[in-house]
């Protein structure tokens, strides 16, 4: 392999691991204060990337992508109220199985509103933009993806570490009801958890699909595994732990495909699950308690 070949496949591999870092936070968040698998969170992106499609047909682009990013975040928050917040109270494991559930309504909702046949992706033309670097020739995404969720991390750690909001979502990740017995809206911290989730999980649509072309009812179910693979690779409940996961994830599986092992690229995902839950249960960063959000 030339070092261009290599260059060009680890451009490649950052930009699919800057989608995957944006969608495994959402995991870790919603994580680290409920406890609970978001397993909908990967069919959320699923139903961004249509959105994008209804969305274009109607709108240009930069009026397209706030709209997209809004709607997602109205799901997202919806799927919160409807299916687990009168579950607060009960065994944790039927608020998995209501995830679950969830996760199954939303690929069915998709296949029953759009059919099963891949609909093309609306092309973004700013990011479609191809530069060219000696013999590297790129598109514009793949330089942004990596740049825009190290900015969004950063951001993100900002609000947490530094904000009323952030130290009360750190109050109730440690002890929900003494938080609540602190005067912290508990309900209203759940919501903004989910809020600041799916807006990261419709960047990560975007950047994702512009990539890639076409939105099928199943395409967030196999990216949405991979990223909560990511976030428990980095240590479920750390942020930079999740960001980490997804770049190394996004990178393996690029030369994987690369090097002609394509149909062993997702097989190595989930065998990097067995074998960090049997090395290091904890993950990367499961002990970095101060960025449990």
């Amino acid at each position: 392999m030339s070092a261009t070949t290599f260059a060009q496949h680890l451009l490649t591999g950052i930009s699919l691991g800057g989608s995957y870092a944006l969608i495994a936070i959402g995991y870790t968040m919603v994580y680290g204060i409920l406890r609970l698998i978001n397993f909908a969170h990967g069919d959320l992106f699923m139903m961004s990337g249509y959105l994008m499609i209804f969305a274009m047909a109607s709108f240009p682009w930069y009026l397209s992508v706030p709209v997209v990013l809004v709607g997602t975040v109205v799901i997202g928050v919806l799927i919160e109220k409807a299916a687990y917040k009168p579950l607060r109270s009960a065994p944790r494991m039927s608020i998995m199985i209501s995830a679950i559930g969830v996760s199954y309504l939303l690929q069915n909702l998709a296949t029953y509103l759009f059919t099963a046949i891949p609909k093309a992706y609306p092309e973004i033309p700013v990011l479609k933009k191809i530069f060219q670097f000696g013999l590297l020739s790129t598109s514009l995404v793949t330089l942004v993806t990596p740049v825009l969720t190290v900015i969004l991390v950063i951001l993100l750690m900002q609000l947490i570490n530094h904000t009323k909001m952030g130290m009360a979502m750190r109050a109730v990740s440690k002890d929900t009801e003494a938080a609540r017995l602190m005067g912290i809206k508990v309900d209203h911290i759940i919501s903004m958890t989910f809020v600041i989730g799916s807006f990261l999980a419709g960047v990560g649509a975007i950047l994702y699909f512009t990539d890639r072309m076409t939105v099928y009812p199943f395409s967030g179910s196999l990216p949405g595994l991979k990223c909560f693979v990511a976030a428990v690779l980095g240590g479920i409940g750390s942020i930079p732990g999740a960001v980490i996961g997804g770049f190394i994830i996004g990178i393996c599986e690029t030369f994987l495909v690369a090097l002609g092992y394509s149909t062993f690229s997702d097989a190595f995902t989930f065998l990097l699950l067995i074998v960090i839950l049997l090395v290091r249960p904890t993950g990367l960063f499961g002990e970095a308690a101060t960025d449990k959000v």
